[in-house]
């Protein structure tokens, strides 16, 4: 019996340890703030994840045509604004054109009032064609 006293022992100690290390752990575990809310959810399966990683494809791809639209909307801002300055030079133009176009008919009205004016003088004849002829100066 005397071998037999120890070996109890030694159970009840062992037994008494593993039993007060299992109350600690089931009172940290009822007391504990951060824990997780059971679900009633299975956990995911393959097929959720196949889902989830198509889902992440799609929102790859659909994140690439969003960059290439922003890419081609910047490309298109820029034509746009060359577009907008070549009609601001062409409207100078037009308006530069113009100016001279009206100096011109301006010349030529007082190139044709001179030729009526010799003409009524009587220095020059001007004929059906248009020729021009000198005559000489009278003498009075």
């Amino acid at each position: 019996m005397r071998k037999q006293l120890p070996a109890i022992l030694a159970a009840f100690l062992m037994t008494a340890v593993i039993a007060l290390a299992m109350a600690v752990v089931g009172v940290n575990a009822l007391v504990n703030p951060n824990t997780v809310a059971v679900s009633n959810q299975p956990a995911a399966s393959t097929t959720d994840v196949a889902v989830a990683s198509s889902d992440q494809v799609t929102i790859l791809q659909l994140q690439a045509i969003n960059d290439e639209y922003q890419r081609r909307d910047k490309q298109y801002q820029q034509r746009e604004l060359q577009y907008q300055q070549q009609i601001q030079q062409d409207q100078q133009q037009i308006q530069q054109d113009q100016q001279q176009a009206q100096l011109a008919a301006t010349q030529i009205q007082q190139v044709q009032q001179l030729l009526a004016t010799l003409q009524d003088r009587g220095l020059i004849t001007i004929d059906q064609n248009g020729q021009i002829t000198i005559l000489g100066r009278r003498r009075n």
